[in-house]
């Protein structure tokens, strides 16, 4: 039985649900180490994994059977303080002071133990010193920095949630010889005076290779945990095998956190086997609209995000009050690590779309976001451009571009290639185009290439004359690589943009 939406472990254990077997990993982090902080994008697997560390630290060792951990370690219970931010209020700093002070009585009633202070955190302080007559206490935090991402918008309360997290989080240095194990995890790591500068002996593991595959799905654990799924998979889509597990790897792999690993989504993979049929599962669990403003306002050229270099630094946190578009865009899942070089003593990372589902979501949603038009018509608009091309219906196509770019209101055209180039990057690659990345950073080749059924495309984008742009394929000779494909051959200039109306010149070869 698949786990959807499942992130109990004992549940899913009791329930004969497909559990991946991660203890490997695991084991490997609780022999190696007392105080952890692991970052991974939302519905990525993080609270299970909280789950399963808890169920260890209780000693519930039958739970275990059949998994790699089982008889590998001396099980022994630990009294356990598992706090979830997903279920405490802070909507308010008052209401998060308020929630995290009936969190923890809530916890010492559970061990029958009375608290005697007003602030949480001198009742935190006290809870851990109380638990510990009964053996060294483990921590588990899920979702620690949940009250400041979702305030992101607001920074006054961001910041006031934040010193209150501070606060509670510095009570885990002083209380370190009562603890056994302390484990964090989050979207994110902010930077410089944070939550973290009280509890500055906490290791993160984010891009730690050994724990690189703890979470997400490898190829492996794809091909023997959900061997049967595959099987139904491929018999609803009428696809072989071959096919059907290059289209599960286009659509949901590609997420790596050392450069050589590579994982597939959990949660895509999880909705994928249940619907029998491939969509935007992830994307569609949380819709980034601060993200997708936050990239328009940044003017970031969209067609680096198919790779982009940024030092180790960067990855490492972020700042609250100066959020890099970049790493935020890496903490939430919308870049991945393509491969890293080594340059002596530093890294420099190359980054990535993960795969086809992030960025046929974003690309939606940005396409939306740039043109002014609702999210719900930008699937439509790009179909009706491929059909229009299908059926070398260039006047259609051109009258569908104009009508796409005219939403964008008057004063607010920017009378900048590159601009439209992200644009036009965005319809190509949502439309399926073969996209060359050079000429998007200007260094002369094809903007792209579409290939239909009976014809091909060789496309060019000017921000002058669509004239201009039809001369640029045939001085550089574009077409010449697709003469011997057997299909028509088209030639397409598009130009205009701007104040302009759009022009669509095209010339068959």
């Amino acid at each position: 039985m698949l786990p959807l939406g499942i992130q109990t472990f004992s549940r899913i254990i009791e329930d004969n649900q497909l559990y991946v077997d991660k203890t490997r990993e695991i084991l490997r982090l609780i022999t190696s180490g007392r105080y952890f902080f692991f970052s991974r994008p939302r519905r990525f697997g993080k609270s299970l994994l909280v789950s399963t560390l808890k169920e260890i630290f209780l000693g519930n060792r039958e739970l275990f059977k059949g998994l790699y951990i089982y008889d590998k370690i001396a099980w022994k219970k630990h009294p356990v303080v598992h706090l979830d931010f997903s279920m405490i209020t802070h909507d308010t700093p008052e209401h998060l002071e308020e929630s995290l002070g009936n969190f923890l009585k809530h916890t010492a009633e559970a061990y029958g133990i009375s608290l005697r202070f007003n602030l949480f955190y001198d009742n935190f302080r006290e809870l851990i010193e109380k638990l510990s007559s009964n053996g060294r206490v483990v921590i588990l935090i899920d979702e620690y920095d949940k009250p400041i991402i979702d305030h992101i918008t607001d920074m006054a309360k961001a910041q006031a949630n934040r010193e209150i997290l501070r606060n509670f989080f510095a009570v885990l240095k002083g209380s370190d010889p009562y603890l056994q194990f302390v484990f964090l995890t989050g979207v994110s790591k902010f930077s410089k005076v944070s939550v973290f500068s009280g509890l500055n002996n906490i290791k993160d593991i984010t891009l730690n290779e050994q724990y690189a595959t703890l979470l997400g799905i490898t190829q492996e654990e794809l091909e023997t945990c959900f061997r049967e799924y595959i099987a139904e998979l491929a018999k609803a889509r009428k696809m072989n095998h071959e096919e059907l597990s290059a289209t599960i790897k286009h659509w949901y792999n590609g997420y790596s956190w050392d450069g050589v690993n590579r994982v597939y989504n959990p949660t895509s993979l999880l909705n994928l086997f249940y619907d029998k049929r491939f969509s935007n599962y992830w994307f569609a669990t949380g819709t980034p609209t601060f993200l997708i403003e936050m990239i328009k306002k940044a003017d970031l050229d969209i067609t680096k995000l198919e790779k982009i270099q940024i030092g180790d630094n960067i990855l490492d946190s972020y700042d609250l009050e100066n959020l890099d578009t970049t790493s935020l865009l890496f903490q939430t899942g919308y870049l991945t690590i393509l491969d890293i070089e080594l340059f002596g003593e530093e890294s420099l990372y190359n980054l990535c779309l993960p795969n086809h589902e992030v960025r046929n979501s974003l690309f939606n949603y940005l396409l939306a976001a740039y043109t002014y038009t609702p999210v719900t018509e930008i699937a439509p608009a790009y179909h009706n451009l491929i059909r229009s091309l299908a059926q070398k219906d260039t006047e259609t196509f051109r009258s569908l571009l104009v009508n796409l770019f005219s939403r964008i209101p008057y004063n607010l055209h920017i009378r900048e290639e590159r601009y439209y180039h992200s644009l036009c990057y965005m319809i190509l690659a949502l439309m399926g185009a073969e996209i060359n990345l050079e000429v998007l950073s200007d260094k002369g080749r094809m903007d792209g290439v579409l290939e239909l059924d009976s014809a091909i495309y060789v496309i060019e984008f000017k921000l002058g004359t669509a004239a201009t742009a039809l001369a640029q394929i045939k001085a550089q000779r574009y077409w010449e690589p697709y003469l011997h494909r057997g299909k028509e051959l088209f030639l397409l200039g598009i130009g205009g943009f701007g104040e302009k109306q759009i022009e669509v010149v095209v010339e068959k070869i």
